[in-house]
Formats: structure tokens, sequence, C-alpha cells
């Protein structure tokens, strides 16, 4: 009978543990949750110290795009307390690529002002419909421009797609969450959007500690759509039905893969701190069991 009773508390303690929700102000140690009907394909869970999984992750490096403040290098990401770290950071350092008198701005700043990190799964990992999860916390100070996204890997951009699954920044002065689809246009470089702008507000009129809690980023996408949510709720639809190309070609019913990086100022406003954090607790991708 002890024993019995023993292991019937066993099971009750057990099941307590399990209804307990998961603390929105710390890394989710847990197992990655089942999904009807879908397999989970691949995960980082980011619980080791150290560099992230050079087989899973590759990095951006120096000035890339969007005239932003910051060179991309390693050093600013690193994996710790059971999160992808990665800090923009105020330093001021010789620009290598530096050319005097030169047009092209990656080339023409003689110094460094900031620094951050850009990690991708390209050549590494790519997926073809399924869900995409991301949970994360996000640094709100002005100039942080945190994002979530995938492209495509085959096509010049836009025509190769982009979904910015997650993109923090100013709007109008604003702080703003987006949701964005885009695509190619017949005039090169320039992409056909479907937007989805809420500002920030939005978010803390219903949670004051909004900015200090990490949130779920999803991704649905199958042959038909491209469903993006935040905290399981819906924040942009759509269909693959208008999603083409100039030449007739549809760029979502390729392989994308994902992308993870904090630039610093452009769209974020100009920095007011010499620290920005963004923080990476896992990322989970789920298929069709089929």
């Amino acid at each position: 009978m002890p024993i019995i009773f023993i292991f019937f508390c066993f099971l009750l303690l057990l099941q307590h543990s399990q209804a307990q929700e998961i603390n929105p102000f710390k890394p989710d140690d847990t197992e990655p949750k089942p999904v009807k009907n879908m397999k989970l394909r691949w995960h980082d869970e980011f619980n080791k110290d150290g560099k992230p999984d050079p087989y899973l992750w590759k990095y951006e490096n120096g000035f890339v795009r969007n005239q932003e403040l910051q060179w991309y290098q390693p050093d600013n990401a690193t994996c710790q307390n059971g999160v992808l770290l990665i800090e923009g950071r105020k330093e001021h350092l010789t620009n290598p690529n530096y050319v005097a008198g030169s047009s092209d701005w990656r080339t023409n700043r003689e110094y460094i002002e900031y620094t951050s990190s850009s990690i991708q799964t390209r050549g590494f990992k790519q997926w073809q419909y399924g869900r995409i999860e991301v949970r994360a916390r996000i640094d709100t100070a002005m100039g942080a421009w945190p994002a979530i996204w995938t492209l495509g890997v085959n096509g010049q951009w836009p025509s190769n797609g982009e979904v910015d699954i997650m993109e923090f920044y100013r709007v109008k002065n604003a702080p703003t969450i987006l949701a964005n689809v885009a695509w190619g246009t017949d005039k090169p470089y320039i992409a056909k959007w479907d937007e989805q702008k809420i500002p920030l507000a939005y978010f803390i009129e219903k949670d004051k500690d909004w900015p200090a809690k990490f949130h779920l980023w999803r991704m649905d996408w199958d042959n038909d759509s491209i469903r993006l949510y935040l905290d399981d709720e819906l924040i942009n639809s759509t269909s693959l039905a208008e999603t083409i190309n100039a030449d007739g070609s549809n760029p979502f019913r390729q392989e994308q893969y994902l992308l993870l990086n904090l630039a610093i100022g452009g769209n974020g406003g100009t920095p007011r701190n010499a620290l920005i954090k963004y923080e990476v607790d896992y990322v989970r991708i789920y298929q069709k069991a089929d």
C-alpha cells in the first residue's frame, strides 16, 4: 500500500509539473511540443555554451544591406544561459574595406561604429512548407532592428521570395512590429509587399511587461498560403495565388532558409544605448507527418 501511495503521489506531482505554464521571462527548457498531424523535422534549442553550431549556422560578414550602421561579425553571437544571444555593440573600429573617395556605402565609411551578428541556415537547412516556430525576446530600444526571416534558395531578390516572420523597428517614429511577405515585380530589386505594421503600443496595452518577455513567432506555410502569428494571434495572411513574379514563377513554391539578425540604425532609428540585446530561445521546424 505505501508503495502504491508513493507512486500515486509521484504521478500527481508529474502531472502538476507538466501543467505548469512556461515562465515568459525565462528560456523554455522543456522538450519541443507535439503538433497535431506534424512531425518535428529540425530544431535548435541553443542549450549549450559557446558559438552557434557551425554545422547548422553560417554568418554574414561586414556591411551587408540597407545602409545600416552595424558591421556583422561572428563575435557578437553566443549561446549562453539557454539562448542565442546576439548583441549590438557601440564600438569604434577601422573598416578594413575602406576606400577613400568611394561612392559605395560599404567602403566609404572609414570606421565601424557598431557591430552585431546575423546568422542563417543557407546551405545547411532549407524547407518547403511546414511550420517555423521561433521563441525570442527582443530589445525595443531606439536603434534596434531585430528580425526573424526567410529567403528562397533560388533567384535574385526579391524574386526569390522573402518572409519577415518578425521585424521590429520605427515606423513614423513609432515602435512597430511587422509581419511581411515580398516577391518580385517587373523591375529589378523592387518588391511587391504584403505588409502588416502593428504599433508596439497595441501589445503593451494588453501587457505592460511585453518587452521584458519572450514571445512566440510562427509561420504556417502550405501550398495555398503563408500565415504569420505572434503568440498565436494571426498577424498576416498571404494567399500564394497572389505571390507571382513577373516571369510567372512563384517564389514560395521552393525551399526557403532562415535568418536571425540584429540590425542597428536604419529603420531602427538612431541608437541611444551602447548595448542592444536580442535573445532567441529556440527554433523549431515542423512538417506534415507524411
